[in-house]
């Protein structure tokens, strides 16, 4: 005979209090790991061009919900530190497209390593049944959240819950 424990379900807004405060404690950890020498503004460049390459200015500027003067401007400092490359486009050479250069993935790779390290401390004094649930609750998370960020919320096959 097994026997099951019955939990309540706990409610989307319960659940999200808990992750707003579990982000704000990740901001806090990962605070610890600096961002230095990029801005917090300039490292969501990073990282979205990190997962789309070569977009151009305006699509950055739409991605950031910045005008493109100031994205331009985020970029310009992105560049002088070596972070960002610029190429003109061959399509139409009065578009240039946005790459991260090697220096920038090097940089995203060790403040990732710096961001893990940290979480590492914390997530090695939780019990291992607890870490387990954590790694399930949080990949399909990240599911989810991705095929929204994707626009696939509506498509069919999407999970909704």
């Amino acid at each position: 005979m097994t026997v099951t424990s019955i939990h309540p379900r706990p409610e989307p807004d319960e659940v999200a209090r808990v992750t707003s405060t579990a982000a704000e404690l990740l901001e806090v950890l990962w605070g610890r790991a600096s961002t230095a020498p990029a801005s917090a503004s300039q490292l969501r460049v990073l990282l979205i061009l990190e997962h789309n390459e070569g977009i151009n200015l305006r699509t950055l500027a739409d991605l950031l919900a910045s005008t493109p003067p100031s994205t331009s401007r985020l970029c310009d400092r992105l560049q002088a530190a070596g972070f960002v490359e610029r190429e003109v486009s061959r399509e139409d050479r009065r578009e240039v497209r946005l790459y991260l250069s090697s220096r920038g993935r090097a940089f995203l790779a060790d403040l990732r390593d710096r961001r893990e390290a940290t979480l590492r401390g914390v997530l090695e004094k939780m019990p291992a049944g607890a870490r387990n649930a954590l790694l399930t609750g949080l990949e399909a998370f990240c599911a989810v959240a991705a095929e929204q960020l994707n626009g696939r919320e509506d498509e069919p096959g999407s999970r909704t819950a």
